[in-house]
C-alpha cells in the first residue's frame, strides 16, 4: 500500500504507478494544453528519462552481478535483454554500457538519479572525465555536475573539462594527448545490407572528414532537393568511391566494382547454343595438362593450400548400358497387350536395336546431361561424397563449380571517347570532372542499349545513380552535343552548349 504522501511501499507498487502515470500523459490531448503545461511535460519527461537510465542501471548491476540471467537459460545480460525485453542488440549493449558507466561514475549515477543531469550530458561527462589519471573521475564528476546544475551549458562544460585534463596533464612527459588513443570507429550492418556508422574521431580526422563532406556534399543544383544529412552521406560514399577508383587501395590496383553474376549449371546449359558447346565438350574429351604425381606432388604440397576439385570422364559403354537399361524398361512400362482389338492388332513398342543412330545419340545425351546436374554442384554426389567421406582439405566446402575472368563492362576506347566529348558530368548544370564520373548507359543495358558511343555518356555519381536511377530523371543526347534532362513530372534543363568548343 501506499503511505500518507502517496509514496509506493513496494517495488511493484511503483512500477505500477510508473505505467499509470504514463498511460495517462499518452492519452492526454497533448494539443488542447496550454504551451506552459507542454513545455513543463517535456522538461519533467526529461528528467524522467534520466531517473528511469538510472534505475535501470542500477537493477541491471544487481542482476548481472548475481549471474539472474541463467535462470532463463542466456548467457550474458545482454543476450536476456534482447530475449526477455525484445530490444535490438545495440539498445541491449547500451543499457549494459549504461549499468558499466554508472558503477564506474558514482557521482554522475546520482546527478542522473536525482534528474539534475539529463542522459546525454552524463555520457558526455563521463567520456570527459575517463580521459583524467585513475583517481581523479570523482572529484572531475563533481565538478562538472555541479557546474551543469547550475546553470552552465554544454560547450562551458567542455572548457572546463578540458582545463582539467590540461592541468593533470601539464607535468606528464611526452606529447599530451590529442584524443588519439580513444579513436575508434563502428560500422554495423542492419537490414539489407543497410549499415550504421558511429565512433570517436582525433582532432585531425574530424577535420578531413569535415573538408571533404563539405567540399563534395554541396547542392548540385535546382534538381537538387537532398537533405544536409543526405548530402554528407552521399559524400562519404563519393569520396570512398573515389579512392577506391584512384587505385591507391592496397591489393585493388584499381579495380573498379565488380557485378558477380551467379547462374547454376543448369541455367547455363539452358542457354542458346549451350548444347552445341556439351556436345564438342564431351567429344573432345581431352587430358589437360599440369597435373604433378609422385615426388613433385608431395613437394610442391609441403607449402601450398589445398582446393578440392572433383573431376570424372564420360565412361562411354556406361552410358549405352544406361540407355539399353532405359529402353528395356520403358519398352516394359508402356507394352500394350497383345489380345488383338477391334481396331487390330497392338503394335509393340520399338525394340532397342530397332532405333536410329541419331534417336540413340539424342538419348544418349539426354542421359548425360540428366546425370550431370544429379552429379554436380554443392548439392550433387561428387560434393556430398567428397565432403561426407574425406577428410583434411577434401572435406571443405564446395566452390563454384565455374568462376569466369572479370570482364570490362565498357571498352577503354569508348572511355576515353565519352570523357573526350563530354570532359565533365553531362547532366545540365554540372560542373564535375569527367575523371570522378561514371559512365551511363543512356538507353539502359537491360532494355537492350548498345554499348556504343552513341549510347554513353558521363554522369557524376549524384546525377547518374541519384537522380537518374532513384528518382527517375532521363538525360537526352542531342546532336549538337548539348543533354537535355526530363524530369518524372515533365520539367526539363537544357546544357547550354557544346561540351568542348573547337580550338
Amino acid at each position: 500500500m501506499c503511505d500518507g504522501i502517496g509514496q509506493p511501499s513496494t517495488v511493484a507498487e511503483a512500477l505500477g504507478m510508473l505505467h499509470r502515470a504514463l498511460d495517462h500523459l499518452n492519452a492526454a490531448d497533448a494539443g488542447s494544453l496550454p504551451a506552459s503545461v507542454q513545455a513543463e511535460a517535456l522538461r519533467a519527461l526529461e528528467r524522467a528519462g534520466a531517473k528511469h537510465t538510472a534505475a535501470r542501471s542500477r537493477v541491471l548491476a544487481a542482476f548481472a552481478g548475481q549471474a539472474a540471467y541463467e535462470d532463463d537459460g542466456q548467457g550474458s545480460a545482454r543476450a536476456w535483454l534482447k530475449w526477455q525485453t525484445q530490444v535490438t542488440t545495440g539498445a541491449a549493449a547500451g543499457a549494459v554500457g549504461w549499468a558499466r558507466r554508472l558503477a564506474a561514475h558514482p557521482v554522475v549515477a546520482a546527478a542522473l538519479a536525482s534528474g539534475d543531469l539529463s542522459e546525454s550530458w552524463a555520457r558526455q561527462v563521463c567520456a570527459w572525465t575517463d580521459r583524467l589519471p585513475p583517481g581523479q573521475h570523482d572529484d572531475a564528476d563533481e565538478i562538472l555536475a555541479a557546474a551543469a546544475c547550475g546553470g552552465v551549458d554544454l560547450a562551458g562544460l567542455a572548457g572546463l573539462a578540458q582545463e582539467m585534463y590540461e592541468r593533470t596533464h601539464r607535468d606528464r612527459d611526452g606529447d599530451p594527448d590529442d584524443g588519439f588513443g580513444d579513436r575508434a570507429l563502428w560500422l554495423g550492418t542492419t537490414l539489407g545490407g543497410a549499415g550504421r556508422l558511429t565512433g570517436d574521431l582525433t582532432a585531425g580526422c574530424a577535420a578531413a572528414l569535415s573538408a571533404v563532406l563539405e567540399s563534395l556534399g554541396k547542392r548540385a543544383g535546382p534538381e537538387d532537393i537532398r537533405s544536409a544529412a543526405q548530402r554528407r552521406h552521399d559524400a562519404l560514399e563519393e569520396a570512398c568511391r573515389r579512392l577506391v577508383a584512384s587505385g591507391m587501395l592496397p591489393g585493388r590496383a584499381g579495380q573498379p566494382t565488380q557485378i558477380q553474376v551467379h547462374l547454376s549449371l543448369s541455367q547455363l546449359r539452358g542457354l542458346p547454343g549451350a548444347s552445341a558447346a556439351e556436345a564438342a565438350w564431351a567429344a573432345e574429351r581431352a587430358s589437360q595438362p599440369g597435373w604433378l604425381t609422385g615426388p613433385d606432388a608431395d613437394a610442391a604440397a609441403c607449402d601450398a593450400s589445398f582446393v578440392p576439385i572433383v573431376t570424372g570422364q564420360v565412361d562411354w559403354i556406361a552410358l549405352d548400358r544406361l540407355a539399353e537399361i532405359y529402353l528395356a524398361t520403358h519398352a516394359s512400362w508402356t507394352a500394350t497387350p497383345t489380345t488383338p482389338s477391334a481396331a487390330g492388332p497392338a503394335t509393340p513398342p520399338p525394340a532397342p536395336h530397332s532405333l536410329s543412330r541419331d534417336t540413340r545419340q539424342r538419348l544418349r545425351r539426354a542421359l548425360l546431361a540428366l546425370a550431370t546436374d544429379a552429379l554436380s554442384g554443392p548439392g550433387g554426389l561428387a560434393a556430398q561424397l567428397r565432403a561426407n567421406l574425406g577428410s583434411g582439405p577434401l572435406a571443405s566446402v564446395s566452390l563454384p563449380l565455374d568462376v569466369g575472368p572479370a570482364t570490362e563492362t565498357i571498352p577503354a576506347h569508348l572511355r576515353r571517347a565519352a570523357t573526350t566529348r563530354h570532359p565533365h558530368c553531362a547532366f545540365p548544370g554540372c560542373a564535375q570532372p569527367a575523371s570522378v564520373c561514371e559512365i551511363h548507359h543512356i538507353i539502359p543495358r537491360s532494355r537492350g542499349g548498345p554499348t556504343s558511343l552513341a549510347n554513353l555518356i558521363t554522369m557524376c555519381t549524384f546525377h547518374h545513380k541519384i537522380v537518374v536511377h532513384r528518382w527517375g530523371w532521363t538525360l537526352r543526347l542531342n546532336s549538337d552535343g548539348t543533354t537535355t534532362a526530363t524530369s518524372p513530372d515533365g520539367r526539363t534543363l537544357h546544357s547550354h552548349g557544346p561540351p568542348r568548343q573547337a580550338a
